[in-house]
């Protein structure tokens, strides 16, 4: 088998890409401005000439296997970006066939959240596990959920969005996707400087946070006061932690998984968080499952990740036996090898 694959990990702002060997080093990265093309055309012929580079710079011609993408709402099933809310294209957007024309390499796509859990599962902490899910925690929260060592993608490719399941029913905080009280609105980094707002606004002890102009304060600056000793800053990861693992309660009641994997900024305050989403996890858990699940952090690069968890899915397609090579030349176009 060819041993390379190339992960590309689309943004609103900035493409990242990436040659992927099979162990999960990262042999070679670059990136593109995503948001400087009117056209995607013209953003395809970029990518192309910005990869063909990198390829040929690190003796990788005819030994790519396939492509994998990371994309905003990137349906698996069809290929297509289905409503790129944050890019400066009209959408549907048939990526993957445009991009396996381009390269003559078989190209898969998903979303994010469904590419960080594939890049666990092959590289990460997931390594052997074969039903587990994986929440992203940044921005906002996305998830991958994984049974039987499979992806679940769902009857439209749209499953596992779980960041938009409705934890307050009543008076909830308004959310990106038009619902109120979904958990994105509360256990992301953006939920929980709302959080800190909120406190700031309603409590009266002294806090650090309060040296802050309120509309500018983020997540890091409730970790550093946190960490710091600041009172204020710990509850509002007491309360974090404690909407995420109330929510992970119910996740579990779905696929029983043998862990959950975070992934993201927030996962990376440690303690802070980690214990009040353990207690509230396992106080709300049916008793059938409690103590039987993992809460694991992801192991993958955090320069790397995204590359790697989109690289993944490029060991997954399936090349056509009459495929061109995989060689960064003008050829005629591969079939696109979607499941």
């Amino acid at each position: 088998m060819k041993p390379y694959v190339i992960g590309i990990d689309m943004g609103g702002t900035n493409t990242v890409f990436g040659i992927v060997d099979a162990r999960g080093n990262v042999i070679a990265s670059s990136s593109i401005k995503t948001a400087k093309h009117s056209d995607i055309n013209d953003y395809i012929d970029e990518l192309y000439t910005e990869l063909s580079r990198i390829i040929t710079a690190n003796d990788a011609v005819d030994k790519i296997y396939g492509i994998g993408i990371g994309a905003p709402n990137a349906n698996y099933y069809t290929g297509t970006i289905e409503d790129g809310v944050n890019l400066p294209w009209p959408t549907p957007i048939p990526l993957a066939n445009l991009v396996s024309n381009k390269f003559g390499i078989p190209c898969a796509i998903t979303n994010d959240a469904n590419a960080a859990a594939i890049g666990e599962m092959t590289y990460g902490a997931a390594r052997g596990i074969k039903d587990f899910i994986m929440i992203t925690l940044g921005t906002g929260v996305g998830s991958g959920i994984v049974i039987n060592g499979q992806l679940v993608y769902g009857h439209d490719g749209f499953a596992g969005e779980l960041g938009h399941v409705i934890m307050k029913r009543n008076n909830g905080r308004i959310c990106g996707c038009g619902r109120t009280g979904c958990l994105e609105t509360y256990c992301s980094a953006t939920g929980v400087a709302r959080t800190a707002r909120e406190f700031l606004e309603v409590r009266t002890e002294p806090s650090m946070l309060r040296n802050l102009q309120i509309e500018d304060i983020t997540s890091k600056d409730v970790y550093d006061a946190a960490i710091a000793g600041d009172k204020m800053a710990k509850d509002i990861f007491e309360y974090t932690g404690k909407i995420l693992g109330e929510a992970l309660a119910d996740f579990v009641a779905f696929s029983s998984p043998e862990a959950i994997v975070m992934f993201g900024g927030l996962a990376k305050a440690g303690d802070l968080l980690m214990k009040p989403v353990k207690n509230a996890m396992e106080q709300n858990m049916l008793s059938i499952y409690r103590g039987k699940v993992r809460l694991l952090i992801s192991e993958l690069k955090d320069s790397d990740a995204a590359v790697l968890g989109a690289s993944a899915l490029g060991w997954e397609v399936k090349p056509a036996p009459t495929a061109p090579a995989a060689t960064p030349v003008a050829a005629p176009a591969a079939p696109t090898a979607q499941k």
